[in-house]
């Protein structure tokens, strides 16, 4: 039983870990990448669709993206999507084919303001993770009566050990991102 529990912890919390990596790959660096794109929705005929669903995707140089659509009368909608994504900097314009997306140089305030960002989002998924682990400690205490303290106690370290790992791999990503950021 203690073990369901455990396992069942490591897959949630190797989620949030992934989860904390997507959302760093968001926040863009000196380059454009299309992952930068990953989270902007694009209102297609009244729902927000991501953009991934509506257009390819390729940076043919450092700094700027082409977007292709695959429905051409979405182009207005695209360009507007990633003009109103906050965080981006990005300059869209279409030729009625194509979005070509520009990100401007960063300033060295900016990667500041940057690695700040990158910081709120990995202590969130940190507390995100721990919060994983309350509830799975709620478990195992539940579990208590069935199973003897000794196995709980066990079972505790098991999962203290598991939270620890989980908060250094975001640590460890996190540090990647603002080395990435700081990079000129």
């Amino acid at each position: 039983m203690i073990a369901d529990v455990l396992a069942e912890t490591t897959a949630r919390m190797t989620r949030a870990v992934e989860a904390a990596k997507e959302d760093f790959a968001t926040v863009r660096t000196g380059r454009a990448n299309p992952q930068l794109f990953q989270k902007v929705l694009v209102d297609y005929y009244g729902s927000p669709t991501p953009l991934a669903q509506l257009a390819s995707m390729a940076n043919p140089e450092a700094r700027s993206l082409v977007i292709t659509p695959y429905d051409k009368s979405a182009l207005k909608a695209i360009e507007q999507a990633i003009r109103d994504m906050p965080n981006l900097g990005a300059n869209p314009s279409n030729d009625g084919n194509i979005v070509r997306v520009t990100m401007p140089e960063l300033t060295q305030e900016r990667r500041k303001e940057y690695v700040k960002l990158v910081r709120s989002k990995g202590e969130d998924a940190k507390v995100h993770v721990r919060g994983i682990r309350r509830k799975a400690k709620d478990e195992l205490d539940a579990l208590k009566a069935d199973i003897g303290e000794d196995e709980i106690a066990r079972g505790e370290k098991e999962l203290d050990a598991l939270t620890r790992q989980h908060v250094d791999l975001i640590d460890e990503a996190l540090k990647r991102k603002e080395a990435e950021l700081l990079e000129v």
